[in-house]
This record gives C-alpha cells, structure tokens and sequence, in this order.
C-alpha cells in the first residue's frame, strides 16, 4: 500500500478530535479469524485498531510484522495505531507505514535522539506517537511532547497481554493532559476494564487501549460498547 493510498482510503477518523475512544487490540483476538474479529468491533463502533508489533528484543516476545497489518488494510476503515515495542524503530517505519499504519508509535526508552525518530516516520507520511514505559518518568520526553501526535502511557509492563493494571501510572497521566493540546490524544495501554477505564478517564486518558477484555470476551461488540459507555459515564459524572 503506498502513503497515497492510504490518504485516499477514507479513514474513519484522524484522531485530532478529541473524544474518548476504545481501541481493541489486536494482539488479543482470535489470531484464526482475524479479519472476522477486526469487522465485529468495528461494526460495534470502534475507530481505532491498536497493533502490537514485538520484536523479542525490546520486550521478550514477538508478535507480527508489516505483512499481517498489509493484509488486514484492505479489510478496515479503522485507523490503524501501531505501537512499535522494538528496538529500532526508525529502521522499520517505512516498511510499516506502507503496510497501512496511520500512526507510528514508538518507545522513548530505546532512543537517545527521539527527533530522529520522530522525523523518519513523519517522511513516510505517518502520523507519530511517543510511549513511556510504567517506571519511566515525563521528563524524557517533555521536549518533544509538542511534536507528536500521541502520547502513550503504558499500565503494564510491555511484552504481553492479560496483565495487571499498574495505577501508579494514573499520576503521569495527570501530569501530562495539562501539558497536552486538545488534538494531541493521551492514550493508556494495559490491564484496561470497566473499573480501570473509569481511573483512566478520570485522570484524563482518552484513548484506552483494551485487549483481553474485548477480544477475550465471548461477545467482543457488547465488551467494547460496555468500555465505551464506561469511560463516557466516568467523565460525565466528574464534570
């Protein structure tokens, strides 16, 4: 797929409004019936498919490459959030963003020179996220936070799904909304449910990324729609 394609295929948003969104992931669903799973919760309403690409050397397992997110392209409207778990990211960001990424996120922790990065993505007309790991401060990425497109706070530690939310996290998820514009997204990955949607959403989150508990419910549809209304209540009730 060229960057040409991709702009002349009529996603389904574009991430710059803000509102409060439920990205599936895709690591979580039924891996025999993929493109079943992605047109279920987009039927459902979702916007945005959150793809975690690992490559057994930032995090200590391997998912899929750009091949799987070429295929499924084709299949969706949603916009398609990569989140590059790997250890260099630039290398790759080209062969993701002709497989059909939207937006490129990439890990602070595995750069020293984040405008490298961040421009090389940019060249292959992505738009471009940053993400922390649980323990790693705002600090590191405070000079670049008005040059991306997303902020990426991770709830667990990256690697693997089913894992338990982290809500010490909640504190730079605070500190970064103040900081954020309105059409930068603050998006949260890991351990997401009904209860740690309302903490999210609380502390300003609006994107939450939500694995096992869309694609490992027997009914995805219903798991997302209960998320979604979840999430909306939380802050509908905080105003």
């Amino acid at each position: 797929m060229t960057d040409k394609s991709r702009n002349d295929s009529n996603r389904l948003t574009d991430l710059k409004t803000k509102q409060l969104r439920v990205a599936p992931s895709l690591l979580a669903a039924d891996f025999c019936h993929l493109k079943e799973q992605v047109a279920i919760v987009e039927r459902a309403g979702a916007e945005v498919l959150h793809l975690d690409v690992m490559d057994g050397h930032f995090v200590p397992n391997i998912s899929f490459g750009p091949g799987l997110i070429a295929h499924l392209r084709p299949e969706s409207k949603m916009f398609f959030d990569t989140h590059l778990m790997i250890d260099e990211p630039t290398r790759y960001a080209e062969a993701f963003a002709k497989a059909g990424s939207d937006l490129i996120t990439f890990h602070i922790e595995v750069t020293k020179n984040p405008i490298e990065v961040i421009d090389e993505i940019r060249k292959h007309n992505c738009c471009v996220g940053v993400s922390i790991n649980p323990t790693t401060g705002i600090d590191t990425i405070e000079a670049i936070l008005p040059k991306v497109d997303l902020v990426l706070v991770m709830s667990v530690w990256p690697g693997f799904g089913g894992q338990s939310f982290i809500a010490d996290v909640l504190t730079k998820v605070r500190q970064l909304r103040e900081r954020l514009r309105d059409d930068q997204r603050l998006e949260i990955d890991g351990g997401i449910d009904p209860e740690t949607i309302i903490q999210a959403a609380a502390a300003g989150a609006d994107t939450f990324v939500a694995g096992t508990s869309v694609f490992g419910d027997p009914a995805p549809a219903d798991a997302f729609e209960r998320l979604t209304r979840t999430a909306q209540t939380a802050i509908s009730t905080a105003k």
